[in-house]
């Protein structure tokens, strides 16, 4: 089995899972799988043992020690939360997998508060059997990989950047994510604050690091359908500030684009969410955007911290750092960088993101052009309704 924990899970589908059980338990959802990339998954051998990983998630469940743990790392997730989730089971048979015109298509369909936390761990499977099995031209060895891990995290803490690992979705192997975190926590215990803690929870309870992560572009996309498709981003703010008032304040901004996001960002929530995280287009624009709309708000850009998690790298980080330097507080999320970083042998460009929600479709936008996701119809109803509200004078 690849997945051999059930934590093997970025934090904020936990977080996500236990709000939608509170307020939105009879919601139905569809994911879908794109292949942003070239690659070819049409192998029998991988499509056979990614049907038997995906059959054997059916095993997983959550250990007491563990629950213990997350709960006391984790306070702002509910006792009853816990409870569900130690006697939470993969249902193998909400993930259909075949090939279409080709390419390979996955859907997965359910309720929503089960069906959310297959998209992380289905992803790293994907992943790594893609490199074990069809694109065999690369090779590490645990010393390489600790070196360079090394490097990189000397490399941020000498520049005083705060940085957490996001790099579960996209890893080249459990194994090789492992020794990744297992070296930053060994250089952390060094007493170094740099590094903050990894966005998967299995390998945060093994290393005693603490979860990173609050909600994705799935939380503030099922809002279209729950609450507004106008505005989304309004309800998902109002929606997690219910259930976690301060807690996990730092919000994503990009989902049907940056400027919709901050008409819907008042004082409010500016005052009750420490930050924002920036996830697509160009980060020095975004950077003069937010701490312009913080200024209009009568509140200071430094008592607040903008998260960079865009396909980061260790130079990006650094002259990210640089430019927010008496602006705003920033911290840096780094992925793939980290955990899929080889010469020669890219890592696949892929995503698994929230298609509908109650048979209704959802849309993500971006800031980047081209990078929509969702039905065609749909992104052209959102592309109207954000022309119309450019168009509307302040």
């Amino acid at each position: 089995m690849i997945i051999k924990n059930i934590l093997d899970q970025d934090l904020y589908k936990l977080s996500m899972q236990n709000a939608i059980l509170e307020l939105f338990p009879n919601s139905q959802a569809e994911y879908r799988f794109t292949n942003r990339g070239n690659q070819n998954f049409k192998n029998e051998d991988f499509i056979k043992e990614l049907k038997q990983e995906v059959f054997n998630m059916r095993y997983l469940k959550l250990h007491s020690d563990q629950a213990e743990w997350l709960s006391k790392t984790c306070p702002y997730l509910k006792p009853q939360y816990i409870e569900y989730l130690k006697n939470y089971k993969f249902d193998p048979s909400q993930v259909k997998i075949l090939f279409k015109n080709d390419q390979l298509d996955i859907k997965i369909k359910g309720p929503w508060y089960s069906t959310i936390l297959w998209e992380v761990p289905l992803m790293a499977i994907i992943s790594e059997l893609y490199f074990k099995i069809i694109e065999k031209n690369w090779h590490y060895n645990n010393a390489n990989i600790q070196s360079r891990a090394s490097e990189k995290f000397q490399k941020l803490s000498n520049n005083n950047c705060l940085f957490a690992d996001f790099g579960t979705r996209r890893r080249r192997s459990f194994e090789i994510q492992n020794t990744i975190i297992e070296t930053f926590a060994k250089l952390k215990n060094q007493n170094n604050t740099n590094f903050v803690g990894t966005s998967n929870v299995y390998l945060a309870y093994k290393n005693d690091l603490k979860p990173i992560g609050t909600c994705a572009h799935e939380w503030i996309q099922g809002m279209q359908v729950l609450e507004s498709f106008n505005h989304c981003n309004y309800f998902a703010m109002q929606n997690w500030v219910k259930i976690y008032n301060t807690a996990l304040g730092i919000f994503l901004t990009d989902t049907i684009t940056t400027d919709m996001f901050l008409k819907n960002f008042n004082r409010r929530f500016a005052m009750l969410f420490d930050g924002i995280r920036h996830d697509s287009g160009d980060p020095f624009i975004f950077v003069k955007k937010i701490v312009e709309k913080y200024k209009e708000l009568n509140i200071n850009p430094l008592s607040k911290t903008v998260i960079f998690s865009d396909s980061l790298n260790v130079e990006k980080a650094l002259i990210l750092k640089e430019y927010c330097r008496n602006k705003i507080n920033c911290s840096f999320g780094i992925g793939t960088n980290f955990t899929n970083d080889f010469d020669n042998s890219p890592p696949l460009n892929m995503v698994i993101k929230l298609w509908s929600i109650n048979n209704f479709p959802v849309v993500k936008l971006s800031d980047v052009k081209g990078k929509e996701n969702g039905d065609p119809k749909a992104i052209e109803i959102m592309k109207w309704i954000i022309k119309q509200n450019n168009e509307i004078k302040e």
